[in-house]
């Protein structure tokens, strides 16, 4: 303890008072099945060892790791930078970008593992694309990393999914903390469907849903025997058609969310077939859909995507909250009202090595010259 502030690891957690709040409820189902399992029986590609800190009485997850350059992006930065990137290199469709950025990357690759690139403690990490913030001051949080620098020397810490338009109060608290910004991705938010194209695109979206006779089920609805095939959904879409690095849940994970409501799981069924499934959570006013997937194997006329997009963007309006679409399909959640917004991670490398901090200088140099503007200009 130092300073108002605890750790609790597997062997201690017994002892952690959690909050009776909504936040610390939740908090305390996740968290607490993280220590009785290890992370890859609920998500195949992660290998982390998860602690949590508690501040002023509010329990923050953190993720330790040394090296695992195999994990999921959301435990592994040189994942996130080198080898997820690696595959969206062929978006660009320009042989010669992709051969020079390939080049690029390998070299950056080499770089990055001999300084020990993975060698970090993520802050708020729920092993999810976006990390929603939970109702911590920015002090509190400066208190969390001053806490860690003393217990992992030499290594690096570092929190995900910050933007200027979701955490700008936090941005500016760790700025002048000493944090490096280095890009990650972008990303779309939405409010709420503004203009008559937007509308008009959404409602369209939503009557497919009774012109082709799917009914939306709600997590009352969802049942156990679900389980496998919304870990199918989610493969064909996220692991299969995008990306290997993306984060592999188990049926253990849904399971957990299904009993737990840890996410807010949501289906299209038509015939008694689940088709497609989302699952959502939300903090502060803000949901975000780490489950999203549908049965790719049938017609991309029928629209599934557009259906479950629509469900989404509903509940988003009905619970008054704003919607955190991540990144990807950026034309389509554009033309849905959605406004793109660049995404940064906040890195404190002091007390690491000089390869490494250079490292994380020379990445977030290149991602602000090249990288970003890029991704604007293609429109990702």
């Amino acid at each position: 303890m130092r300073d108002g502030v605890f750790l609790y690891d597997r062997d201690s957690i017994q002892g952690l008072r959690w909050p009776d709040t909504e936040y610390g409820r939740c908090a305390q189902q996740y968290i607490s099945a993280m220590f009785e399992h290890p992370a890859e029986h609920f998500i195949a590609n992660v290998h982390t060892t998860v602690k949590v800190v508690v501040v002023d009485g509010l329990p923050v997850p953190i993720t330790v790791n040394e090296a695992e350059y195999a994990n999921s992006y959301v435990c592994s930065p040189y994942t996130h930078y080198v080898s997820y990137a690696s595959e969206e290199l062929a978006l660009l469709n320009n042989r010669l970008l992709e051969g020079a950025l390939s080049v690029l990357l390998g070299g950056m690759g080499l770089l990055l593992r001999t300084a020990r690139f993975n060698r970090v403690v993520q802050v708020n990490n729920w092993l999810l694309s976006t990390n929603l913030y939970p109702p911590a001051s920015p002090d509190q949080l400066l208190k969390v990393l001053d806490f860690l620098r003393a217990e992992y020397p030499g290594y690096t810490l570092l929190l995900r999914s910050l933007s200027k338009e979701t955490s700008g109060a936090l941005l500016e608290a760790l700025d002048g903390y000493g944090c490096k910004w280095v890009p990650s991705r972008q990303i779309y938010l939405l409010q709420h469907p503004a203009g008559s194209k937007a509308k008009w695109l959404v409602k369209r979206d939503r009557g497919l849903i009774n012109k082709h006779g799917y009914m939306v089920e709600s997590p009352g609805q969802i049942m156990e025997e679900d389980i496998p095939r919304i870990v199918e959904l989610y493969h064909l879409l996220y692991i299969h058609k995008y990306s290997k690095h993306n984060p592999q849940f188990t049926e253990a994970y849904i399971r957990l969310a299904l009993e737990k409501r840890t996410l807010h799981i949501y289906g299209l069924r038509k015939n008694g077939r689940l088709d497609a499934v989302l699952g959502f959570y939300s903090r502060e006013g803000m949901m975000t859909a780490p489950l999203f997937g549908y049965d790719t194997s049938l017609p991309q006329s029928l629209g599934l995507y557009r259906m479950l997009s629509a469900v989404l963007i509903d509940l988003a309006g009905s619970r008054g909250q704003l919607l955190h679409e991540s990144s990807g399909v950026g034309q389509f959640k554009r033309n849905r009202g959605a406004v793109a917004a660049t995404e940064l991670s906040a890195v404190f490398d002091k007390g690491t090595s000089w390869l490494n901090r250079c490292s994380w200088s020379l990445l977030g140099w290149l991602l602000r010259r090249a990288g970003i503007p890029l991704i604007r200009k293609l429109k990702l």
